[in-house]
Formats: structure tokens, sequence, C-alpha cells
């Protein structure tokens, strides 16, 4: 697969598939159908002491689709680990088309002004499936998924798509159902709308912290 459109992806992502590159040099796509799959339960999430802690200090600001393509580099950019990232130029290129048509969203971290952290990702009807996130200092990334659960939480959506478990994935409640189990709260999630931007921006910490509990 070397081409692909918006709307193929908006499509596949609604019958639980999604595109990936083998990295960022490779212009080719292919389509990934996980037989295990990563969520997170919404009315599981759970925030880890310290990061609650830090988070009723505001120490960013947070902020939703104001810079949707800076998010999705910074996410594209090599990792301080060394690994490659599978964000490619087609990638980059069709999200921020889907952003454009407002199905793609991203939540932003600034610190005096720069971007220091955030997160992407693909909505649809209840359905939110997250893409990659990146951080430059402590917590930021992290403090991006507390603000987007609590906005999905508001916002009447069902499912959260984290698409592959890891062990920092983990620590905020996620686990891992089989694809046929997916598909099935995927059919779920079809059946209502979210609403991402029913939340107000500019909420304190304590404020999300406390949309989140509520519901938990």
């Amino acid at each position: 697969m070397t081409s692909i459109t918006a709307e193929t992806i908006l499509a596949a992502y609604r019958i639980g598939i999604f595109p990936m590159a083998d990295s960022a040099d490779d212009p080719s796509l292919f389509w990934v159908d996980p037989d295990r799959r990563g969520i997170f339960p919404l009315d599981k999430f759970h925030v880890p002491k310290r990061l609650a802690k830090s988070i009723r200090k505001d120490p960013f600001e947070v902020t939703i689709d104001r810079d949707f393509r800076g998010v999705m580099r910074a996410c594209a950019a090599p990792r301080r680990d060394g690994g490659d990232t599978w964000i490619n130029p087609e990638i980059m290129e069709r999200y921020s088309e889907l952003h454009d048509l407002g199905y793609a969203h991203s939540v932003e971290c600034r610190r005096d002004g720069e971007l220091v952290g955030g997160l992407y990702g693909l909505a649809f009807d209840s359905v939110f499936c997250g893409e990659s996130m990146f951080t430059k200092v402590t917590d930021a990334s992290k403090v991006a998924l507390v603000y987007l659960v609590a906005r999905l939480i508001h916002g009447g959506y069902t499912l959260l798509d984290a698409q592959f478990l890891n062990p920092h994935l983990e620590t905020f409640g996620a686990e891992e159902i089989s694809r046929e189990e997916y598909q099935a709260r995927l059919r779920l999630g079809l059946q209502s709308l979210g609403d991402f931007y029913s939340l107000p921006e500019g909420l304190s910490g304590s404020d999300i912290l406390q949309s989140i509990t509520q519901t938990s």
C-alpha cells in the first residue's frame, strides 16, 4: 500500500484496523489488525498519586487543537532512546487532512509558551483512537493523557483505543483485550456520538482530576 486517502483511513478505523509505516523513511504503509488490543476503560482510568499531585499545581498550559501539526511533528521526531518512529510523511499528511475535516485532534502542553508535550488521535462517533504522544519535560505527555481522558468522559465517549499495551500505559489502568472483544466494544462505540469540545478549555488541574474521579 503506497497511498491512501483520509476517508479510507477513517473507514478503516470504523472496522478496527489502522495504518502504520515501518519507519519514517519508508514511504509505504500497511494495515494493522492486532490479535490483542490495548484499551483504556474510561470508568477505571487511574491517575497515579505523584502525577495527581503534580497536576494540581497546574505545571502546563493545556490546550486542544491549537497546533495539531506541531504535535505530529514532535511525535515523529527521533526519540531519545534511539528508537525509530512509524510516522512517515504520508501519515503526517493524511492525519493532518483528518484534522482539517474535524476527526483528528491534539492535546498540547506548553510551558512558557513552548510546546513541551502532547498527543494526537482520531475521534469518530463515541470512539477515540490514540495514535502517539511525546514529551520534552517530565510528565508533559502524562498530563496530556489525563486531560484527554477527562474530555472524553465529559463528552460521552465510550472507547479509548490505545492500540498496543505497554507497562507505561498499564499504570493508568490500560488493559489488553482480544480482537473479538475490541470489535464488540467498537460496534457499541459506533452507536452513539461523543462531543470532543463539550469540556471547556482553561480548567484547573484540580477540576480535571475531579471530573475523572467522579466517574471511576
